[in-house]
């Protein structure tokens, strides 16, 4: 038998669907995500603690799920919303499916309804505060609980995903071999680089590539101090993605500023917003982010064109700037900060993911130049 769903905005819109993977409800900020593939990856990204991510492409699930397909140890958003939910996984990876991984997970998901209307009304008023539920039908009462949630802005996030202690990455973490054919792994080449890579809630493609360039991973809560970072004589330090608001990250900030000018440091999304905030810039919310994995990025030291994956709801504000800072890549969508670099010590940073996972591979380059930074 078919149980309902509910969805409900803190504007009073309220959508009604058929529920999937597990019961019960969750409250969260609502966003959508462009991707065709990837609803693995995305599920298991730390950065969407907190949110109901609403898939655009209409069909999701029709390939089941993995193992080996994750970014993480488990699914860490709130809710899951798709225009249909595939009830056949055709491929020959496929381990299980996708109402089954989110019910093993306890992530509630919705099904059938129109997301071009909810994904226009997210673009038109911006991301707003929802609850998904499957056991409360009132949509007055859902629409009372989606205003009263605490929402995204001026929360620590971070602290809910971050590791709890330090480690050397592996790739049995996460039951993956190392993909690049001319991995160090393979050619029986060495670490000749150390990263300490600080865990904001990062995506475990970021060490793999870290991995492929040569560089010995030692990963670190994203709340360690610079003392504990430099204790570990790095040769770069790595500032991973993340979920929610920078700002509120004060023990993030301070150690980036500890080790700006020290070692060479190259941030990623959550990270490009903490080293932006180091060094004096300021962030702001963007009206319903950039969450896809086809997103144009224009290089501005060569004139090139990438197209990248990105998950991020803030930004770095340019008019906050600071003479130190130079803006290497621009988001073509809205014209927003997409990558900057200090004009004298050795940090840059990117406002996407060059690590792709899923999505394209343009900028797999920055890798390589943090390497040669170090």
């Amino acid at each position: 038998m078919t149980q309902i769903a509910k969805l409900a905005l803190e504007d009073g819109t309220v959508f009604t669907g058929e529920a999937f993977g597990a019961r019960g409800e969750v409250d969260g900020e609502v966003v959508f995500n462009t991707s065709m593939t990837g609803y693995q990856e995305i599920l298991t990204d730390p950065s969407y603690r907190g949110q109901i991510v609403t898939m655009t492409y209409p069909e999701i699930g029709n390939y089941g799920v993995n193992d080996q397909d994750v970014e993480s140890h488990r699914p860490h958003l709130a809710g899951f919303i798709v225009r249909e939910n595939s009830r056949i996984a055709s491929n020959f990876r496929a381990q299980g499916q996708l109402s089954e991984y989110l019910d093993r997970y306890g992530i509630v998901g919705m099904a059938g309804i129109d997301t071009r209307s909810l994904v226009r009304r997210i673009r038109i008023c911006g991301a707003m505060k929802g609850v998904l539920s499957t056991v409360d039908l009132d949509a007055g009462s859902l629409v009372a609980k989606a205003k009263a949630s605490p929402g995204l802005v001026g929360r620590d996030l971070v602290r809910e995903v971050v590791p709890a202690e330090s480690r050397g990455w592996d790739e049995s973490l996460s039951g993956w071999s190392p993909r690049q054919a001319d991995s160090p792994e393979t050619v029986g080449g060495s670490y000749d680089k150390h990263v300490v890579a600080l865990d904001y809630g990062m995506k475990w493609n970021i060490a793999r590539h870290l991995r492929d360039t040569g560089c010995r991973v030692t990963i670190l809560p994203g709340t360690a101090t610079a003392e504990e970072i430099l204790a570990l004589h790095p040769d770069g330090v790595f500032l991973s993605n993340g979920p929610g608001d920078p700002e509120p990250l004060h023990y993030a900030i301070e150690a980036i500023r500890g080790v700006l000018g020290k070692k060479p440091v190259f941030g990623i999304c959550l990270g490009h917003q903490l080293l932006g905030l180091a060094c004096g810039a300021k962030t702001f919310k963007l009206k319903f982010g950039h969450r896809g994995a086809n997103q144009p990025v224009l290089n501005e030291l060569n004139g090139r064109v990438e197209i990248t994956a990105q998950n991020h709801g803030f930004a770095v504000e340019e008019h906050s700037l600071p003479a130190h800072l130079e803006i290497t890549h621009r988001n073509l969508n809205d014209n927003t900060i997409a990558g900057m670099r200090h004009r004298q010590l050795p940090a840059f940073s990117v406002q996407y993911h060059p690590e792709a996972s899923a999505g394209p591979h343009d900028s797999r380059y920055l890798f390589d130049q943090f390497r040669e930074m170090m």
